[in-house]
């Protein structure tokens, strides 16, 4: 397998990883406290959402014949109330993560080195995808935080838990070696996190 053909499958495994982990932190949550701000300052859960999924239309639609920031991007209203509800929110995720994914499987490997342009400023293929790769999981990271805050001592894990590590450590160093994406291992934890929920 080319270097090229491991990075995209590498890729994809990450997005997957993070869109999961936001999942299963509005997962916890009452459908009210997706749209409830710390204070006027800060954007809610809700928000995020409609950013991440403005921003994800407007750079995987047509990526690489047509600029990544779109005409018709309206990108501070993704930070005001543009979603009313959890079955609108969940659908604008879902719309975000599925053009990401559709862009990244339409690729091939000899497309990474293409030039496309965010802006006017002109990225490689794999340039452009390593910017998304920082930018999603940045606000990934204010939903899981919102979402701690908010389930205050009711909140489940989504991590190593607190004071675990040692345990944690000792369990993976007892495996034997082996060459695979941490995201696969970390897939499976989320899964069973998810079932000791239910």
């Amino acid at each position: 397998m080319s270097a090229n053909q491991t990075y995209l499958e590498s890729v994809r495994k990450q997005f997957l990883y993070y869109k999961t982990l936001g999942e299963k932190a509005m997962d916890q949550l009452e459908p009210e406290q997706l749209f409830t701000a710390y204070n006027e300052d800060t954007n809610s859960i809700a928000a995020i959402v409609a950013h991440l999924g403005g921003n994800m239309l407007s750079r995987w639609t047509d990526f690489l014949t047509t600029d990544g920031e779109k005409e018709w991007r309206d990108r501070d209203a993704e930070f005001g109330h543009s979603l009313s509800d959890k079955e609108q929110l969940l659908d604008k995720w879902n719309e975000g993560w599925n053009c990401l994914f559709h862009a990244l499987d339409s690729l091939s490997p000899d497309q990474l080195e293409q030039i496309i342009y965010i802006r006017n400023e002109g990225h490689t293929v794999i340039e452009a995808i390593n910017r998304q790769l920082a930018h999603y999981p940045y606000h990934v990271g204010q939903i899981v935080y919102a979402a701690k805050l908010l389930k205050k001592e009711e909140w489940n894990s989504l991590s190593i838990p607190r004071n675990k590590s040692a345990q944690f450590n000792s369990e993976k160093f007892a495996e034997q070696k082996s060459v695979r994406n941490f995201t696969d291992e970390e897939m499976k934890r989320l899964s069973a996190n998810t079932d000791s929920m239910q």
